[in-house]
């Protein structure tokens, strides 16, 4: 085998395909990367990885003096390729070694043996498309909301439900809840399905893709897996078999307070006055009719406090949150403004974005109930 790419695309290549291989393979092969060309469109590279759970694929523009196939390991050639010089990339296999030469850089690397290297899954069925940027932006609203706990599988998961036009994303850790709605283009209208992928490969699969204009979704429920295709990458990954919480019946229906607030002020104050956050990582909120009062931190630990200005809209309320947790629900409103509504310091608590008007001319924006996104946050019990 015998090819020359430009070092940007193959580096860019072996990134993202090495970005999806296991960092402990139970097998050599399996932290390995497939290179192959057939042979018949003479110009085109295809570079592969697959670990039985998820794989991914991308094609790329080079110049193929004899076609093959090897398998090299995924995350030493991302090193390599991306510490070589901007310039034009050989690579040459002779027997059971594979030469790379860039400028006045060589590298000699074994190879591994591609007939123990498993076949590659087949894309699922096509069941629609989306915005490649909308479905990165969704993605990454609903996955700071997943649990890391493997031995919890149903919550270290996105459950993506599919009803005719409309998707709806959430994921949960038990401590909070993001949901998120967007419009996409089925291939039936009449679709109505719910599976549950794996938060981390979706979230970086969709990232990837972001640049992608449009991302097509495969699915086959019936064997577990789920496929995104854009911008000449495809990537499939095994769905989880568990059972996600029914999380519309925690959505409150109605609140008895709600607060509009700036993010940018709310979370520069958060930042502050968490410095002195006692190990119960505690910030308390009290909204009263002349604003906001942060506080944290007590005798042993200090104490800080912040007051901000911020629009009430029923009962003056205190109630106490993880500082972190508060902080990844605003951070991914994407917002300049908040809404926050309440019910009693004990139940969970809304946090939604205020969208801006759709243009300059338009009299209001959106109600946040319409926004489409909702992170549901619950509270730290207080004191006494």
């Amino acid at each position: 085998m015998k090819f020359r790419v430009e070092r940007d695309v193959l580096a860019d290549a072996a990134a993202w395909v090495a970005r999806s291989l296991p960092a402990r393979p139970p097998v050599p092969v399996l932290g390995g990367v497939l290179i192959q060309s057939d042979g018949e469109a003479g110009e085109r590279l295809t570079v592969s990885g697959f670990d039985y759970e998820t794989s991914a694929r991308v094609e790329l523009d080079a110049t193929v003096g004899e076609p093959g196939r090897m398998l090299v390991s995924g995350r030493l050639l991302a090193d390599i390729t991306r510490a070589l010089p901007s310039k034009p990339v050989d690579l040459v296999v002779d027997g059971s070694r594979a030469t790379i030469n860039c400028g006045n850089s060589r590298f000699s690397l074994p190879t591994m043996p591609v007939e123990d290297y498993p076949q590659l899954p087949e894309m699922p069925q096509k069941a629609g498309s989306v915005a490649a940027d909308a479905l990165a932006a969704a993605v990454a609203q609903v996955a700071v909301a997943s649990g890391r706990d493997d031995t919890l599988p149903m919550l270290t998961g996105v459950r993506l439900e599919i009803e005719g036009s409309q998707l709806t994303l959430a994921a949960t850790d038990r401590f909070r809840l993001a949901v998120r709605e967007l419009e996409w283009v089925p291939e039936d209208a009449s679709i109505s399905t719910a599976v549950l992928i794996p938060a981390k490969t979706l979230a970086e699969v969709a990232k990837t893709l972001a640049g992608s204009g449009t991302v097509e979704i495969s699915l086959s429920a019936g064997d577990g897996m789920l496929g995104l295709t854009g911008g000449g990458r495809r990537s499939t990954s095994r769905l989880l078999d568990a059972e996600f919480p029914r999380f519309r019946q925690l959505i409150p229906a109605e609140h008895t307070t709600a607060v509009e607030l700036d993010v940018a002020l709310l979370v520069e104050a958060i930042k502050r006055v968490s410095l002195v956050a006692d190990r119960v990582a505690q910030i308390r909120l009290e909204f009263g009719e002349d604003g906001l009062r942060l506080a944290a931190g007590g005798d042993d630990v200090g104490s800080a406090e912040e007051e901000l200005p911020c629009a009430l809209d029923g009962n003056p309320l205190t109630i106490a949150f993880n500082p972190g947790y508060l902080l990844d629900s605003l951070g991914a409103l994407h917002t300049d403004r908040a809404q926050l509504t309440f019910t009693t310091p004990n139940r969970p608590a809304l946090v939604r974005p205020v969208p801006k008007p759709a243009t300059d001319d338009a009299e209001e924006a959106p109600s946040p109930e319409k926004s489409g996104y909702l992170h549901l946050l619950m509270p730290v019990r207080l004191p006494g």
